[in-house]
């Protein structure tokens, strides 16, 4: 059995697979916590448990940089250590990936029912794609074309520095570096980002969820935004698209993308009729003497969220 999980700041997806005519087939599943418990062996040992059966091969992708198969965990105070993760599970390895490499190795899985297209462009099999996933954090991969397949590249490109594209996106920039040191593209595109560009907007306008240190705020503006209930958040949710749409195109700009953009994480998927609308695709072909290459580049949604779940059962399937 094919031990894989998902370790994100908020939860952490936990999977069993088996493989079946060459196939990854899930067995068993289970969505944690990530903050109530005191590290990954903990929920690793639970799990293994609940889905019985004999762990053969292990695979985790983490939100953070891994070195020598450790991670300091970039939303979590925990320190994974492979090695120590397989003493506890009884085996010989267990590989620790970065998350957007575990979302990239699972975007080669991806069936058409599992993407949403934004824009068609001119797709070429054989060519590099972007990934770009905001959650909890912003992740960034790449997937470049080998000659036999395509190999994820990490990258830790959320902590880079936002880059404002429009005048109200400068002037967010400036209400954003009087509450941080690093204004980074993380502190806009993640789950805290809906309340920073919401006070930005209109700062008189409160919700519950706002004063929780919780994603409470974040469901709160996402939903009233869809239900058209509250102005303010549907313009913080549009804002937020844009700057989104902006920084995806950086990223197809940067790698070359004529592969594709990747749009994953849970959040596009929750939003995907304002993600559709035209502003995410109009904004990620915005760019300098880029326009009419990005006008090439197919943009897709994943909706599947266990995506970064597949990826890393196929590593440890595969790559042990």
């Amino acid at each position: 059995m094919i031990l894989a999980g998902d370790v994100g700041g908020t939860k952490s997806n936990m999977g069993m697979f088996d493989v079946e005519s060459e196939k990854l087939v899930r067995v068993a599943h289970k969505r944690y916590v990530s903050h109530e418990h005191a590290g990954i062996e903990e929920i690793a040992l639970d799990f293994v448990k609940l889905a019985g059966g004999e762990v053969t091969a292990a695979a985790f992708g983490v939100a953070g940089p891994v070195l020598n198969n450790r991670v300091q965990t970039t939303n979590l105070p925990w320190l994974m250590d492979g090695a120590s993760i397989a003493r506890r599970l009884g085996i010989e390895k267990v590989t620790l990936l970065n998350d957007l490499t575990a979302t990239c190795n699972g975007i080669v899985l991806m069936q058409p029912s599992d993407l949403e297209t934004l824009y068609p462009g001119v797709p070429v099999f054989e060519a590099t794609r972007a990934v770009i996933s905001a959650g909890t954090g912003m992740g960034q991969g790449i997937l470049y074309w080998d000659g036999t397949e395509h190999v994820p590249v990490p990258s830790e490109g959320g902590h880079a520095d936002f880059a404002p594209a429009t005048p109200q996106q400068a002037e967010l920039w400036k209400f954003l570096k009087t509450q941080v040191e690093y204004v980074s593209v993380e502190i806009i595109l993640s789950g805290r980002g809906f309340q920073h560009l919401h006070e930005f907007l209109d700062p008189r306008v409160r919700h519950p969820g706002f004063d929780q240190h919780t994603d409470e705020a974040a469901a709160e503006i996402t939903t009233q935004a869809m239900a058209g209930q509250c102005p303010v958040c549907a313009a913080a949710v549009d804002l937020w698209i844009e700057i989104y749409g902006s920084e995806a195109g950086n990223l197809a700009v940067r790698s070359v993308a004529r592969g594709g953009i990747y749009v994953a994480g849970g959040i596009a998927v929750k939003i995907l009729p304002k993600m559709s609308d035209g502003r995410f695709v109009s904004a990620a072909q915005r760019k300098e003497k880029m326009g009419e290459f990005l006008k090439s580049v197919p943009i897709h949604v994943v909706l599947n969220e266990d995506c970064p779940l597949l990826g890393a059962a196929n590593v440890a399937w595969k790559k042990g």
